[in-house]
């Protein structure tokens, strides 16, 4: 679906929920998609990253799932946060 998502120009938006064991689909998703259409949810309600899963999900905790992105691209974790920065301005019109 991310291929298809890609081909499309779609952003895909990826939540804390990627950081889970049983997520390896959205971490699949999350590498074949293409850097410039890569967001990152700063506040769905239930998709909280671990180790804080269980507690409420909060824009604070986006770094945790920048994190595990970026070790899911394989690639820096300031890389990732400046790509997805421009990606932010550019989907919202910024």
């Amino acid at each position: 679906m991310a291929e298809i998502c890609a081909r499309e120009g779609y952003y895909m938006s990826f939540a804390g929920n990627v950081t889970f064991k049983n997520a390896q689909n959205l971490r699949d998703a999350l590498a074949v998609a293409p850097l410039e259409l890569v967001l990152v949810e700063t506040d769905a309600p239930f998709l909280t990253p671990a180790p804080y899963r269980g507690r409420p999900n909060a824009p604070y905790l986006v770094p945790v799932t920048v994190r595990a992105m970026a070790a899911v691209r394989g690639i820096d974790e300031d890389a990732l946060a400046t790509a997805l920065g421009a990606n932010t301005a550019r989907a919202f019109g910024y």
